[in-house]
């Protein structure tokens, strides 16, 4: 439904939209059907950030939005205009390791935990499971499992992706 005084959108136009991308601030025209996920895989070349199923079942899409986990083909770019997104590409400089080329700890502990074994699935887990700590709700092997269930691993690497989240969180507990 449109508004009286909302022009219609035209095909070859767009919408202004600023979002922190990685930390870089972006000025960006995007049309208002544009998903999250097509403007940084297609607009911004940032393909870490996988399409997998395209309707939200997966978890292979998953980005952080002002630092808590959102379905990137779910959500619409315009949707997030102002917010601070962070992909795979841009979990190296997150906290303490900002402006380092430093890996981020969960990407470490998934080295260190073989948690990956295609590699298809494992930018949304790191973002998911990064998600998944600044929430702070799972403290437990279980809730952790319960909190990851959004995230699919067809090779079943589930086992080492709760090792490494568990690994980190007792690691950040010290």
């Amino acid at each position: 439904m449109l508004l009286e005084h909302s022009p219609p959108v035209r095909a070859d136009t767009g919408l202004a939209i600023t979002l922190t991308i990685n930390g870089q601030r972006r000025e960006l025209q995007v049309t208002p059907w544009t998903t999250l996920l097509d403007l940084l895989r297609e607009k911004l070349d940032l393909t870490g950030t996988k399409k997998g199923c395209d309707h939200g079942q997966c978890g292979a899409c998953t980005v952080l939005v002002n630092g808590i986990r959102v379905n990137a083909c779910l959500t619409l770019a315009v949707m997030k205009d102002g917010a601070e997104i962070t992909t795979v590409e841009g979990l190296a400089g997150l906290g303490d390791r900002a402006g380092s080329n430093a890996l981020h700890p969960i990407q470490e502990a998934f080295i260190e935990h073989d948690a990956f074994q295609c590699g298809y699935c494992t930018p949304g887990q790191l973002c998911s499971s990064v998600g998944l700590m600044n929430e702070g709700h799972a403290t437990t092997r279980e809730e952790i499992r319960e909190a990851m269930s959004g995230n699919l691993c067809r090779c079943g690497a589930y086992t080492n992706i709760v090792d490494a989240i568990e690994d980190v969180m007792q690691g950040a507990a010290r």
